[in-house]
């Protein structure tokens, strides 16, 4: 079943196709209604209130034994940081990155005290997960990517071996859907879809 929506999630000169999940249970809002565009507006700067909360939704994010293994780095672009981050990504993301308010590294710190942190990756994700759905709550809109060259962006910031890169996440202002070019198109009109939860049940007993 589909769970209502509280608010417009399209900007109105953007004719994005509808977005909206289409759950078979309920589900909040906020998650039905989140979306990983990658069609940003190029000109809007970051909503510096919202990106804040989305960083203390990441910050209050559960970690094991609280070691709280997350690091960001924030670039706002225009900045020579968000143009180095731009340079590590990889394929299609330097096609439509580059327009994103601002650029997010999520960094997993990998050991404290000399002693490895086993789940650092596993408390990172949750990490970006939160501040994923806090930004979309506010009014921003996210994408997380994979494809960048972790080294090249840690020399870049001279990361040291203990804080390894994990995911960048693009964050801002909805595009113009009728200005990105046919493959962003393409891609932002495709359906969602999940394959059903049963599928991915290993036990139900």
């Amino acid at each position: 079943m589909r769970t209502p929506r509280a608010t417009p999630v399209p900007d109105p000169r953007s004719p994005v196709p509808d977005r909206a999940a289409t759950t078979d249970r309920p589900i909040l809002d906020v998650l039905t209604e989140r979306w990983s565009t990658r069609l940003f507006d190029g000109e809007t700067p970051i909503d510096e209130d919202a990106l804040a909360s989305a960083l203390e939704a990441a910050r209050w994010s559960p970690s094991a034994s609280n070691t709280q293994p997350w690091r960001f780095l924030v670039a706002r672009r225009g900045t020579a940081s968000h143009a180095k981050i731009v340079d590590a990504l990889v394929g299609f993301n330097q096609g439509w990155a580059p327009d994103a308010a601002a650029l997010v590294v999520f960094v997993a710190a990998t050991e404290a005290d000399g002693k490895p942190l086993r789940w650092s990756s596993y408390d990172v994700g949750q990490a970006a997960a939160h501040f994923t759905i806090q930004a979309h709550a506010a009014g921003l809109f996210t994408h997380q990517m994979g494809g960048f060259d972790a080294d090249a962006l840690a020399a870049s910031f001279s990361l040291p071996d203990t804080l390894r890169p994990l995911t960048v996440t693009a964050v801002g202002s909805l595009g113009d859907f009728a200005s990105a070019s046919e493959k962003v198109q393409e891609r932002e009109s495709a359906p969602r879809t999940r394959r059903p939860v049963a599928e991915s049940l290993l036990l139900d007993d």
